[in-house]
């Protein structure tokens, strides 16, 4: 934690609602950051007995979060920032992210409620339960709308037709198909719901006192909204409401406003938080957004750099000029520029499968006594490692899925192929592979050679390589993952890691905050960040990405794994 040194300057925050912490990141005028702060939902709320912050339903594929959870959590994060002496006197204004696609229900008393909070009772007691119809907000790991997500591609004319209208064909943990299934298994609760949040907008709202509009950029991940025509998709919206008496018109109402000007100044802060925690009373709050809109905002990103997110899930982002939908990808709105686009690649099996191959050598090796080590995982993913002057004949290609995963759409399992490149022959066999100890690098080389082939229409231009690669989150500390990523990624100018990746995320939002309040008139974002950017200290070159040889060989390997994920699908398609 690092705390202010001067009362008088400008202050903005951002905070970042993620699956397993609500995080929140100071920073000043010039956009240095001066104060972190985060709590962990397992760790500082047991009493809600979540693990990773979430409860899970096996049984029906459920995931999900309670919401009290998240309230109870904004309390303690600024009860702690106040009583380390952090003056929110300074703050000018405020701006947030949430974990994209979740949904909280607003009861037909949330808007008194939030208007007239009592600043000598904490939030919690006042807003739950009563302020919603329903306790949960369905996490994006959730898995229970196969059904739902059939009915949408179907009522769009197909996946791929849903995708040029939405920018995603349907997917699990979507807010449309989530809605769908809320209604029809609860048809009295969601006729009894008078709004419907994000969880973006749902934080937002808390410090707004009133239900905050939904997000240019986040309400792309609902399949709802129609991107080319700025507007709720009516055949999609009738989809959701199917069944629902009040049919596409309570939906719209329900789902409210979508706020079309970027960095609109929402209004100031309520009132509860100038009184219990000091907060000046002209505070702006601005726009919240998904949590990987607000990564890519975490630095002046140029088209064509990439940014991995190594965290939960492992992301692949790009902003791009060009909206060319497909269904191995999505495309949402830009948060913050008129005109570009948000690529991203999301993976349900990220850190998870990553932590499960790493349990497996820990357990199969006698030299590591720390179950949560890292080393072994390391040296052994760092010995599997192609180098230009010894490039494989063969190829080993892993796909481990210890949950259902949306990219492909598979049921979860584990995979091994081995690939000769001078035949190209595709063998379903681990017969040759040394296994635990050759599932570190499958697991690295899979998951960064299924970025590569689906980003490839949008790095065409660019020989098929991002300009810059950019690594944040958790596992951008570890450079067995981010070698591995570079090697098959490339990045023609090197690999780089934010000074703060681990916040990246919550810096973004904080960074938004800051354009909205003090750009000049007609600023970019982009400018307005890269004005203020000290690359020096802000970005660590980690290494080269391109490394002559190593990536033109991983293109051999990508029309194999391309063959082999095809034959996954073929045996265990959702």
């Amino acid at each position: 934690m690092t705390t202010m040194t001067s009362s008088s300057s400008p202050a903005y925050l951002g905070f970042d609602l993620s699956s397993q912490s609500l995080k929140c990141l100071a920073v000043t005028s010039g956009l240095k950051a001066i104060h972190e702060e985060a709590v962990n939902f397992d760790a500082d709320l047991p009493q809600y007995n979540v693990q990773s912050g979430v409860h899970r339903n096996e049984a029906e594929n459920e995931v999900y979060a309670p919401v009290a959870m998240w309230i109870e959590a904004l309390d303690l994060i600024l009860t702690r920032m106040k009583d380390g002496g952090f003056d929110f006197s300074r703050v000018r204004g405020l701006s947030g992210a949430g974990q994209q696609h979740g949904s909280v229900y607003w009861s037909n008393q949330a808007e008194r409620i939030l208007s007239s909070l009592d600043s000598q009772k904490c939030l919690v007691d006042q807003l739950s339960p009563e302020a919603f119809t329903h306790e949960w907000s369905p996490n994006w790991q959730d898995h229970s709308t196969q059904k739902q997500c059939e009915q949408f591609e179907s009522a769009a004319g197909g996946a791929d037709a849903l995708a040029r209208i939405t920018g995603s064909r349907a997917h699990h943990r979507f807010t449309g198909p989530q809605i769908l299934r809320f209604h029809q298994l609860r048809p009295g609760v969601y006729e009894k719901t008078e709004r419907i949040s994000l969880v973006s907008s749902f934080l937002c709202s808390v410090f707004l006192g009133r239900i905050a509009p939904l997000d240019i950029s986040d309400v792309c991940g609902m399949n709802l909204w129609d991107i080319q025509k700025d507007d709720w998709s009516t055949p999609l919206l009738a989809q959701a409401a199917e069944g629902d008496k009040g049919g596409v018109e309570a939906l719209k109402k329900k789902l409210g406003e979508v706020e079309m000007v970027h960095g609109k100044r929402l209004g100031s802060i309520s009132s509860y938080f100038k009184e219990r925690f000091g907060f000046d009373p002209d505070c702006a709050v601005y726009p919240f957004t998904g949590d990987n809109p607000s990564t890519i905002l975490a630095l002046p990103l140029r088209p064509l750099d990439a940014i991995v997110s190594l965290g939960t899930s492992t992301t692949l982002l790009m902003a791009t000029p060009t909206y060319h939908p497909s269904v191995e990808y999505h495309l949402f709105n830009h948060p913050t520029t008129p005109g570009l686009y948000m690529f991203m690649l999301c993976y349900c099996n990220g850190a998870l499968a990553r932590n499960s191959i790493r349990d497996s050598v820990n357990k199969s090796s006698s030299s590591s006594s720390d179950p949560e080590s890292w080393d072994v995982f390391n040296d052994a993913a760092f010995s599997g490692a192609p180098s230009p002057s010894s490039l494989p004949p063969t190829a080993q290609l892993g796909y481990y899925f210890p949950l259902p995963e949306n990219i492909p759409n598979v049921q979860s399992g584990t995979w091994r192929f081995t690939y000769t490149l001078s035949s190209g022959d595709l063998s379903e066999s681990s017969e040759k592979w040394n296994i635990p100890h050759d599932d570190p690098r499958a697991i690295l080389d899979s998951q960064a050679l299924s970025m590569r082939m689906r980003s490839a229409p949008l790095l065409a231009t660019n020989n098929g390589q991002p300009r810059r690669l950019y690594m944040v989150g958790g596992g951008s500390k570890n450079p067995a993952i981010t070698s591995a990523m570079a090697d098959v990624l490339g990045g023609i100018e090197g690999v780089y890691k934010l000074d703060i990746g681990g916040n990246a995320c919550a810096l973004g939002a904080a960074y938004y905050a800051t354009w909205a309040a003090e750009r000049k008139e007609k600023e970019g974002f982009e400018d307005f960040v890269a004005e203020r950017w000290d690359e020096k200290n802000r970005v660590e070159k980690m290494g080269e990405g391109y490394r002559q040889g190593v990536w033109e060989w991983y293109g051999k390997v990508l029309e194999g794994f391309r063959e082999a994920e095809g034959k996954v699908i073929e045996t265990a398609h959702n």
